[in-house]
């Protein structure tokens, strides 16, 4: 049992403190099923037995349950209550490739799994819609961005999830954000000899991406701050053969879409460089959506803010422009939505090593987990019973998914 002396402290609200002791009550079962998760990494796509640990439990505590929506097997959706106010709780819960959970999706899944629990007896009174929706593929493959182009997240007034950091510091996320990232393969196709008696006669497309490489080598002097660019050869032949087809695995990050916008053209010009410069021809396609930006809902953070606070842990500042993506920035540039991120206490390292992916089992972890329960559940019942706070929540979904309408993803 890691229920925390804050978890469970009473809150002045008494509506608060059946939440907090709600999650108390589901505590085991959340834990049980973080550590489960941490035990058995899955990658992206592959999430089959992290989904079915979720959306059982979700199920038992009497959710309506989809599973293998979207088109996606590994993600689901959880519905309880019929209000018109409709609250989603994002939960990730794939592995990163040999490290395990080296980012904390297991954290992050059981914070959600604990404010919906938290919160599911409350949803009638509140006038609540609570959806928790299963975002498989988040550290490749832009789940959520999925899920969002067939439907997923329509309808949703506000989205919520937590992520944890190795710093013991809780930030202020209002004004944080986080870059866009985009991911491209380029085909250099040229033609084939051999490289002794006759290379004159082929067209070497692994030359193509050399030029391609040094191009986008002399690019970075004249890229900004917050923006960031790589290419990783992953195809480029042999010695003693011209090589016919080389392959670039290539990507571009920046704070903002316009300049994201604008690296990627100067970067896909360096690609097409190689081509023109060498004779061969490339083609360039993307590997999965584009991550857009976080956008961090002011009045969700406050409430979020206040929650932290209640909770013992005091705001140390603001992150600022994160140097990372996530394609939770995708679902808040359509919903108001909140990604705070909270420190693991005495946690050192950085995400995605296998440190942080210790730290993402530990006491001080799991303490964290419960805390982000507590709070998101804490902030929508105060969407739902703030009426000034829940009109702007409101009004500025209606405006975001008026605006989406409008633009679809680059």
């Amino acid at each position: 049992m890691t229920t925390t002396a804050a978890a469970t402290a009473a809150h002045p609200d008494p509506a608060k403190a059946q939440i907090a002791g709600a999650y108390r009550a589901h505590e085991p079962e959340v834990l049980a099923i973080a550590r489960a998760i941490h035990a058995d990494p899955e990658i992206a796509f592959t999430e089959h037995r992290a989904q079915e640990r979720c959306a059982d439990l979700l199920e038992r505590a009497g959710f309506t349950l989809e599973r293998g929506i979207a088109d996606l097997p590994t993600a689901f959706r959880a519905t309880i209550g019929e209000g018109s106010l409709v609250a989603s709780l994002c939960v990730e819960y794939d592995a990163l490739p040999e490290l395990g959970h080296g980012c904390g999706h297991n954290l992050i899944a059981g914070a959600s799994l604990g404010a919906a629990l938290a919160l599911a007896e409350q949803v009638a009174q509140l006038d609540l819609t609570l959806v928790v929706i299963g975002t498989p593929a988040e550290e490749h493959g832009g789940g959520k961005q999925l899920l969002i182009d067939r439907g997923a997240f329509d309808g949703v007034h506000l989205s919520l999830m937590t992520h944890p950091t190795p710093h013991t510091d809780t930030y202020d996320p209002i004004g944080s954000t986080s870059q866009a990232v985009g991911r491209w393969r380029a085909t250099y196709t040229g033609r084939g000899a051999h490289a002794a008696a006759n290379p004159s006669d082929g067209i070497n497309a692994n030359d193509a991406a050399v030029v391609a490489q040094v191009a986008a080598g002399l690019l970075r002097q004249r890229i900004r701050d917050g923006q960031r660019l790589a290419l990783i050869p992953i195809q480029t032949g042999i010695t003693n053969i011209i090589p016919e087809t080389a392959v670039i695995d290539f990507e571009c990050r920046a704070l903002t879409m316009p300049e994201f916008e604008l690296l990627r053209e100067q970067l896909f010009a360096c690609l097409e460089a190689g081509a023109v410069a060498t004779g061969a021809s490339v083609e360039i396609v993307g590997t999965e959506p584009v991550y857009e930006p976080l956008r961090q809902d002011e009045g969700l953070g406050q409430a979020w803010n206040d929650a932290m606070t209640v909770l013992g842990r005091p705001l140390r500042g603001s992150l600022g422009a994160i140097t990372a993506s996530t394609d939770m920035g995708n679902v808040s540039q359509r919903v108001p939505s909140l990604h705070p991120f909270v420190g693991i206490t005495g946690a050192g390292g950085a995400l995605h090593t296998r440190e942080f992916a210790e730290h993402a089992d530990s006491p001080e972890g799991y303490r964290l987990m419960a805390d982000a329960a507590v709070a998101m559940a804490w902030v929508i019942h105060d969407v739902a019973t703030d009426p000034q706070l829940q009109e702007g929540i409101r009004a500025r979904a209606e405006q975001l998914a008026a605006t989406d309408a409008r633009a679809p993803q680059p």
